[in-house]
């Protein structure tokens, strides 16, 4: 994939002089808008944000509890064409992924096939032998998928990235969404867009369709590390928008292999859990001793099929980096069909030929652990420093199976408020993608992430980037977004 000029998702490669025809109309609403107004507008979706303690923390940082993640005011915008594309490929790579995971916990085809290499799973620190042959409801391992996308050019998407553990960040979808309702109301005037504030109860239904007790009301619960967690606010949302418990390991126990929830009235059974915990810590009887974070027994209560867990234990293979390279082939195996959404070129470190190719050109790559998550060991070369590319290369040589490398995409650019006034920014975009017993549902929408440094490829927020409302045009008038919530944005 050859580097090339970044294309703008409203001016294509016109450097601003005219709109691509679809985007017209947001660009006379970019250019009409004051840039006054929009600040004003901006900030006082900041104020709304930080007043409902819509934070997000980076570790190892002091202020990190009360940080807002930025937000954009101006939109970015999908054609309906788009959107369809778009979801037949989600829909087509979250089914592979649930596929994938029921053969890796199951019958283990694609090894015996020779269509990834063995050791590259079993010896994978994401593979959890413990639920072997456990089959979760309706056989859906991976109830919630964030897939990472990015664009760089009017047809070209590709997949950055699955997130098939605890994926963040839909919250911040719903309340973009809100703030942009209340503060931009002549945007949805101007469009027709499809809503997304059914997510919640679609999310809801999903979680109660895989309850393990047919014929009685699950009883479903979110299951939280606790408010020092960088996306506790994130927990708290959803659970308060579903109407079911938020909860701690102190507010369950397990007894007889079935899980109680305390409450004032009595103990009562807890179907599903929604558990944003990493498997490590779930369970400290299974998994880390030395963590507090986890339900003793609760693994036993999963493993005896008394309790769904969302995700199940062991869903990290699918999000693995490696794994991930492999993702075409494992999307032809499970569908016979080709992936609809390709790849980012990928260079296995593993590989010696790969490895060759990573260190004579790490000024040029980019470089990830294949099991790390939010920004964190990853080498962007053109922009690190000299030392950072040496210290990447002696971890390359020293652990080469711990690494990809991919090109440097020219990542598409939205045109986004700055200090000086619009200018464009590089951004991704992640949906959410829900498996349940009626098969793969999604919202549509999504999480834009920008990188609010000009120049910048690092959209994630925990390391300084933003966020935009993800419009996506419906063609169907019935389908408009509505207000919803309460008024809370002054202004």
């Amino acid at each position: 994939m050859e580097t090339r000029a970044a294309f703008d998702e409203v001016w294509g490669h016109s450097s601003g002089t005219a709109a691509r025809a679809e985007f017209e109309t947001l660009a006379r609403w970019i250019a009409e808008t004051p840039a006054a107004e929009l600040h004003r507008r901006q900030h006082a979706a900041e104020a709304a944000f930080r007043q409902l303690g819509i934070t997000f923390a980076v570790y190892g940082e002091d202020e990190a509890a009360e940080r807002i993640i930025p937000f954009d005011i101006v939109p970015r915008i999908f054609s309906a064409s788009e959107w369809r594309k778009l979801e037949r490929g989600l829909e087509q790579r979250v089914t592979a992924i649930n596929a994938f995971l029921a053969d890796m916990y199951g019958p283990r085809h694609i090894l015996r096939d020779g269509v990834i290499p063995a050791d590259l799973l079993l010896a994978n620190p994401q593979l959890r032998p413990q639920v072997a042959g456990v089959r979760p409801p309706h056989g859906v391992y991976a109830h919630i998928c964030g897939i990472d996308m990015v664009r760089v050019g009017a047809d070209e998407f590709y997949v950055l990235e699955d997130n098939a553990r605890t994926p963040s960040g839909v919250s911040y979808m719903l309340e973009n969404r809100e703030a942009m309702i209340r503060l931009c109301p002549e945007l949805f005037e101007l469009f027709a867009v499809e809503p997304v504030d059914h997510y919640t109860d679609l999310l809801l239904s999903t979680l109660q369709s895989v309850t393990p007790r047919a014929g009685t009301e699950p009883v479903c619960v979110l299951l939280t590390p606790g408010h020092f967690n960088s996306a506790f606010y994130e927990h708290s949302f959803l659970a308060d928008a579903m109407g079911i418990e938020l909860v701690e390991a102190a507010d369950l126990e397990v007894d007889d292999d079935i899980v109680w929830m305390r409450t004032i009235q009595g103990r009562v059974r807890v179907d599903v859990i929604y558990r944003r915990i990493d498997d490590e810590f779930i369970d400290p009887l299974l998994f880390r001793p030395d963590s507090m974070l986890g339900v003793p027994g609760l693994m036993a209560a999963y493993l005896a099929g008394n309790v769904t867990l969302a995700n199940a234990p062991g869903t990290g293979i699918a999000d693995d980096k490696a794994i991930y390279s492999y993702m075409p082939e494992i999307v032809k195996y499970y569908t016979g069909s080709d992936a609809m959404l390709p790849n980012v070129q990928t260079f296995r470190c593993r590989e010696p030929e790969a490895l060759r190719y990573t260190l004579d050109r790490l000024e040029t790559l980019v470089v990830k652990l294949v099991d790390g998550s939010g920004g964190y060991g990853m080498l962007v070369g053109p922009t690190a420093s000299a030392a950072e590319i040496e210290r990447f290369r002696a971890a390359l040589v020293a652990e080469p199976h711990r690494y990809i490398a991919q090109p440097t995409l020219a990542l598409s650019t939205v045109p986004t408020l700055t200090e000086a006034g619009i200018a464009p920014r590089h951004v991704d975009f992640r949906p959410f993608c829900l498996t349940g017993a009626q098969g793969v549902k999604i919202v549509p929408g999504g999480l834009t992430r920008v990188a609010l440094r000009e120049g910048s490829l690092v959209v994630n927020s925990s390391q300084g980037g933003g966020t935009k409302d993800s419009l996506i045009l419906s063609d169907s008038p019935r389908r408009r977004q509505a207000p919803v919530g309460a008024l809370r944005y002054a202004g």
